[in-house]
């Protein structure tokens, strides 16, 4: 008798609901386990993933002006000044770390951005001041990316016409063009949805990174052993009347903008919580990120020590703003190219590990204001040959592309690289590397006021406040210097 000919019997109907049940428990559970604890899909991100995040954004232009740097401040303080930089962020970003979720920092809700963490535990009004603040230097970030990006695409052009025609040859170069190059990658990059989706492109920019710093490094020794001894002196560019020297006033000035320099080439704390948020769990997010921050410090204080002494030590206190555009370096041409190529390669990735966090922002504050926006929810398949599908949502296409067009117009208006890499570490160092994770910490762990804890943080963030003050009168007038001979559209290097 063939089965299911009749209606099953009470028993069988037990054991198939029981069944069914099981299968439904196995479907619920695998659901379960492909989602996070806020819903969310899992978060795939390990140390070194969030390492390479690091890495990428912290070593970025700054980097490559180092050696002025050390130049303006000198041989005893410029090491000193940079580990206490180093100290200060890492320090910093611990206390940071742990403000990932609230109010305990392993079990409490998740913040998915650095605003999020200030709200949470600071309350309204401090959330708009770091929003302001944090989405402004980010802005200013990728400002400052484009005209890196731009002028080593300009030294590429150069390093060529000079291998062609001597050193002494016409090679003025506008970097408008270059500007404008750069944006058109960037509009295409932008439509990336999300963070989560750019690993790969932080561990290309983070290779692109080593690449370039080691290139410096390695030119730098070399000039060093064509010299035959170490330039530079224990206090940095001298003061008085004679061919090399500068004024009083002019002297505090640089060093002011060196210290925004260092601060800028620090700076990478406005997307910590962001990197943290793409990380699995266990163990605790916090306790990963730690170590991944630890990783990224100690690989870029290397870098930035052996970049900046060794930058220094070839030429001197006549060191460029750019270490491989300023062309101290004019051979070997090619390395000089690839050099400056994998500078443009790492910030095509930063400008995007920087302006993501503002893209998510923008389009969740609009998505909660209009929910029933079919221009803002709604998502368009569109196929595309060899490629695959790439879906398209109207709202993300024009803000996005009016972002990337916006940072490019104003790189153009604003080409200084030293004195707007000055004037962006100066005003994003305090706010958001020191004086929020300090005051979120202390709420954290219901630090009473006028403990020993208390004072020597507060010690800190008021001492770090003064150094970013004075950054930021230095590159403002670094910037109002350059200003009196500057015509709009028609830089040239």
């Amino acid at each position: 008798m063939a089965v299911g000919m009749f209606p099953p019997s009470h028993d069988e109907r037990i054991s198939y609901a029981e069944n069914g049940h099981k299968l439904g428990s196995l479907e619920l559970q695998q659901q379960q386990k492909n989602v996070d604890d806020d819903g969310r899909p899992c978060r795939t991100g390990t140390v070194w993933t969030a390492s390479a995040h690091v890495v990428t954004a912290v070593i970025g232009s700054g980097v490559l002006s180092l050696a002025w740097s050390m130049a303006q401040i000198g041989w005893i303080a410029g090491p000193v000044v940079l580990l206490i930089f180093a100290a200060i962020t890492f320090f910093t970003s611990l206390l940071l770390t742990d403000c990932y979720r609230s109010p305990d920092p392993v079990t409490g809700k998740r913040n998915y951005r650095y605003k999020d963490a200030v709200k949470a535990n600071l309350g309204e009004i401090q959330l708009w001041c770091c929003a302001l603040v944090q989405y402004s230097n980010l802005m200013g970030t990728a400002i400052g990316y484009t005209i890196t990006a731009s002028i080593s695409m300009v030294a590429i052009n150069r390093s060529d016409c000079f291998h062609a025609k001597g050193h002494n040859g016409a090679c003025n170069t506008s970097n408008n063009l270059y500007m404008a190059l750069f944006g058109v990658v960037q509009l295409m990059l932008s439509q990336i949805p999300n963070f989560h989706k750019l690993w790969w492109l932080s561990i290309v920019a983070a290779v692109m990174s080593f690449s370039y710093s080691g290139i410096g490094l390695g030119l730098g020794i070399s000039k060093i052993i064509e010299n035959g001894h170490l330039l530079g002196s224990a206090t940095g560019v001298p003061i008085g009347l004679t061919l090399g020297s500068v004024t009083p006033a002019k002297k505090v000035w640089r060093v002011f903008q060196a210290l925004g320099n260092i601060a800028f080439a620090y700076s990478f704390s406005t997307v910590l919580i962001e990197i943290q948020d793409t990380i699995k769990s266990p163990p605790a997010e916090n306790k990963t990120m730690k170590k991944a921050t630890l990783i990224g410090i100690i690989t870029t204080t290397t870098f930035y020590l052996s970049v900046g002494c060794f930058g220094y030590g070839a030429f001197g206190n006549g060191a460029r703003g750019n270490l491989l555009t300023g062309f101290g370096f004019y051979d070997p041409y090619w390395l000089v190219d690839f050099a400056n190529a994998c500078i443009v390669v790492h910030l095509v990735g930063a400008y995007q590990v920087f302006s993501q966090p503002l893209f998510e922002f923008v389009e969740s504050t609009a998505a909660n204001k209009w929910p029933k926006s079919g221009c803002i929810h709604t998502e368009h398949a569109i196929r595309i040959p060899f490629v695959g599908t790439w879906r398209v949502n109207v709202f993300r296409l024009l803000w996005r592309t009016m972002y990337v067009i916006f940072t490019t117009i104003a790189a153009m208006l604003l080409p200084f690289f030293n004195d707007i890499v000055g004037l962006i570490g100066a005003a994003g160092f305090w706010p958001l590397t020191v004086y929020f994770p300090i005051e979120m910490f202390i709420k954290q762990k219901r630090i009473e006021s006028w403990s020993w804890s208390w004072v020597a943080l507060k010690t800190i963030s008021a001492a770090c406040l003064m150094i970013s003050i004075a950054a930021g009168i230095g590159s403002i007038e670094g910037i109002l210097h350059s200003l009196e001979k500057y015509t709009p559209f028609k830089t040239t290097y």
